[in-house]
């Protein structure tokens, strides 16, 4: 992959809310989790799991438990991280949270459109997935075929953020 496309990819990935009525075929679904196992974790421990959820009365639950899970109502599919603090104690948050954000990449590079529905303190969406209570949620990809081209929002610029020492 040439240099351009991998900025093109990272520059061009938005958070998308409203998904076309069409299914996400389940061989992008592996293959996206198939990319996204290339993460980085502490020690390699690959503390993750992924929970895929199409079913409608699921999603449209799942969309209920706060404000943010909206999209959840209209979209084809759900993909959750969940993570198991035994095997990176001391980064296993840090670790899914790499993890989420290298599948919802591999999504926007396989076509695809998600937003990052933000999970913790909320133990309804443990519940509702049936999550046992060794794991965590860290987060549930809203996902499908974008029915909305947003454009970039406003950033802070490198003098904001860069400090040389």
């Amino acid at each position: 992959m040439s240099f351009l496309v991998c900025v093109d990819l990272l520059l061009t990935r938005r958070s998308i809310r409203a998904f076309q009525d069409r299914e996400v075929p389940d061989e992008l679904v592996v293959k996206a989790v198939d990319i996204a196992r290339h993460a980085p974790s502490a020690r390699n421990r690959q503390p993750w799991r992924v929970i895929a959820v199409r079913n409608r009365a699921t999603l449209r639950e799942l969309s209920q438990v706060a404000p943010g899970a909206k999209p959840l109502e209209s979209a084809p599919l759900a993909l959750a991280v969940v993570v198991k603090p035994e095997l990176s104690p001391v980064s296993f948050m840090l670790d899914g949270a790499i993890f989420t954000t290298y599948l919802w990449l591999a999504l926007h590079s396989l076509g695809l459109g998600a937003v990052w529905i933000q999970t913790l303190r909320q133990p309804r969406y443990a519940e509702i997935l049936g999550i046992p209570p060794g794991e965590v949620l860290i987060a549930i990809l809203a996902a499908g075929y974008p029915a909305e081209s947003p454009p970039p929002r406003p950033r802070k610029s490198v003098e904001e953020l860069l400090t040389w020492m």
